[in-house]
Order: C-alpha cells, then sequence, then structure tokens
C-alpha cells in the first residue's frame, strides 16, 4: 500500500493508462488482456506458490487488445501506472481509476521471495497475501465496494 500524502508530494514521471479486462479468472488460471499506453498485451498467470506464479505475456495489436476487452472481458480495471527507480529497484505504483479510485498500490519485481530490499517511504503495507488487492479480484469487487473495512 502507499501512503497518499507522501505519495502525491514526490515527483513522478508520466505515467501509463493501463486497461486491462479478464477473460478467464480461474484459482489455477488468469487470462487477462491489457492496453497499456499504445501497446496491447495477452498474459496467462499460473497459481500462486506464496507470492510467485508462473506468468506469460505477449505483444498483440492494441486494436486486437481493445476488441477483445470489450467483446470477451467478463471484468476490467483501469489504472495509471507510475515507475520509479529506488534504491536499485524498479517500483511500479498503480493509481487506480473508476470503481478502484482511492487505491493506490506499489509492486516491486524481485529475484526470490527472501530478496532482500529498501522500500521507499511512501510505502506503508505489504499487501501480497491479501487476494482482495489481486487486480482480477478488484476487478469483480472493487475497492468501493469495501466500505470502511481498511
Amino acid at each position: 500500500m502507499v501512503d497518499h500524502k507522501k505519495w502525491g508530494a514526490l515527483k513522478k514521471p508520466a505515467g501509463t493508462h493501463y486497461h486491462q479486462g479478464y477473460l478467464v479468472d480461474k484459482l489455477n488460471c488468469t487470462i487477462r488482456v491489457r492496453l497499456a499506453g499504445p501497446t496491447g498485451f495477452i498474459t496467462i498467470k499460473g497459481s500462486n506458490s506464496g507470492i510467485t506464479r508462473k506468468e506469460f505475456e505477449y505483444k498483440i495489436p492494441a486494436s486486437d487488445a481493445a476488441e477483445l476487452i470489450k467483446e470477451f472481458a467478463g471484468s476490467s480495471v483501469e489504472k495509471i501506472r507510475y515507475k520509479i527507480k529506488f534504491a536499485g529497484k524498479l517500483w511500479e505504483i498503480d493509481e487506480f481509476m473508476g470503481d478502484n479510485l482511492g487505491l493506490i498500490m506499489a509492486e516491486i519485481e524481485l529475484k526470490s521471495e527472501n530478496e532482500v530490499f529498501e522500500k521507499p517511504a511512501w510505502i506503508t503495507g505489504e499487501v501480497s497475501h491479501d487476494s482482495r488487492y489481486y487486480n482480477s479480484n478488484l476487478a469483480k469487487n472493487p475497492f468501493k465496494n469495501w466500505g470502511n473495512a481498511d
């Protein structure tokens, strides 16, 4: 999770608009189609093992991605993604839009789950093990529906 006040005060690079839809969302397999700015992707993700899972991602024409989301996605999310380097690591920070407005999350790719890394001051908590925060789940049960539980 991200501290809104500290994040808001941070000088950020330009972000990229993401629109992603879910064609398949099962416990052992998620198939996502994404528009990331002008580029389309299709991604297949396996089941989690801790906070790790297999992922295969391929570029596809943006027009195909847009049509797949429109015609076949059962649910979708939109967000602005910022990429920021901190202490030698690349952080991806997502500011969600629409029904997930108000949610800001950060992610980092590690070589292993046990890798030690320095956290920026704007990181407030860890949600990797909370499935509510998976984008595929946010598409079905958006942040606005959570009430005051968090």
